[in-house]
């Protein structure tokens, strides 16, 4: 599993998400480009289909009253995240998007930089099965200006990700 830094000094999200991939022999490629978060105008940018995108949002379950679970759910940047699926998953009694400083710190990192990895213990990770059908998958590196294009077999094996249909057609 990727990033069990614990006993150092916490690096940013981005030279720990390199040292990771470089440690566990993982394929990339580092793409540099104009600072952008946007899904769609960020895959123009490195040139590849959109749906091959690792988007990257992070919802907030509430499990009756008392409880409340945050998912890291990673789709195809083409996709649409079906929330109440995500629900579903956790046997929740709510669901939404959380709050912009909450996935701000959870992730580590700024909205459009969001990592298809948790390295944060209260972030579970749920990746859409649909994501296996590309070879590569390109995400914003922590930063807006620099991305990386992963193969997918190593984002499965070092993020672990809980792979479960989580996308929608609507």
């Amino acid at each position: 599993m990727i990033g069990d830094l614990s006993s150092e000094p916490a690096p940013d999200a981005y030279e720990r998400l390199i040292v990771d991939l470089d440690t566990a022999g993982a394929r990339y490629r580092l793409i540099d480009h104009a600072p952008e978060g946007r899904t769609e105008l960020v895959s123009a940018l490195r040139g590849h289909e959109v749906a091959h995108a690792a988007k990257c949002l992070v919802v907030m379950v509430k499990i009756g009253k008392k409880q409340t679970r945050y998912v890291l759910a990673v789709v195809p940047g083409d996709a649409r995240l079906d929330l109440e699926a995500v629900k579903r998953l956790l046997g929740g009694s709510y669901v939404s998007f959380a709050a912009k400083d909450k996935a701000e710190e959870l992730a580590g990192s700024v909205s459009g930089t969001v990592l298809p990895i948790s390295y944060h213990p209260r972030l579970e990770l749920i990746a859409d099965q649909s994501l296996l059908a590309f070879p590569e998958l390109f995400f914003n590196a922590a930063r807006l200006d620099r991305s990386v294009a992963l193969a997918t077999d190593d984002y499965l094996r070092l993020a672990t990700p809980r792979i479960e249909r989580i996308t929608t057609t609507a």
